[in-house]
């Protein structure tokens, strides 16, 4: 009789479903969870543009983009065929920031900013796995091609998606002049760089923003 009795009871509570309380708890729960993990990329981004709270006055070496423009506009996909934009968002674990190289025509220009990108990524040291590098390409002269395995290995090839054309954000024309574009780990397009910037103006810029950010 008391088991049959306990059952009717447990049986009841699980029909009935959570209580308005356990509700409101478990949604703050859920909120707490989500300002930890995602609060601190938030106020580095506005304090990066803003230089709210940001005592060394440091101010951008590359060209922000205002607004931002969502990675998934730029219409690239992985050569197995996965969209870039996938990568990121808050459901993903460990999000990195990246550095896309892009370029019409890969000429001297172009590989100067993949050896740019690399060796700013290298300087990164302990950092440097919190950033990952890519190249949009519209064409690789041969000799290029056959130094990419030795000398770009860890630089990923991007591909426009099936049926589409790139869609760059404005003010950015990669068949006029290439660029690295900087991704960060929400999956926004935030800013640019070009022969104009030395090594130095991106690396202080990356290291910023990681310093603010725990995520990515």
């Amino acid at each position: 009789m008391t088991m049959t009795m306990a059952n009717r009871i447990s049986n009841q509570e699980q029909n009935e479903g959570p209580t308005p309380e356990q509700a409101r708890r478990g949604r703050r729960t859920a909120f707490l969870l989500f300002a930890l993990g995602f609060g601190p990329m938030i106020v580095a981004t506005i304090m990066f543009y803003t230089g709210w709270l940001n005592p060394a006055g440091h101010t951008n070496n590359g060209v922000l983009l205002q607004p931002v423009a969502p990675v998934s506009t730029l219409n690239l996909e992985t050569a197995s065929g996965t969209p870039l934009a996938e990568r990121f968002g808050p459901d993903k674990a460990d999000p990195d920031w990246l550095m896309i190289v892009t370029a019409g025509q890969c000429g001297g220009q172009c590989e100067e900013l993949l050896y740019l990108a690399r060796q700013v990524n290298i300087a990164l040291g302990k950092n440097a796995n919190r950033v990952s590098r890519a190249a949009a390409l519209g064409s690789v002269p041969s000799d290029l091609q056959a130094r990419w395995s030795s000398e770009y290995s860890s630089m990923e090839r991007l591909v426009p998606a099936a049926g589409a054309q790139p869609n760059w954000p404005s003010g950015i024309n990669p068949d006029a002049e290439p660029r690295i574009l900087l991704v960060d780990p929400f999956g926004n397009v935030m800013m640019h760089y070009g022969s104009e910037h030395t090594g130095k103006d991106m690396l202080e810029d990356l290291k910023h923003l990681l310093k603010l950010s725990q995520i990515g």
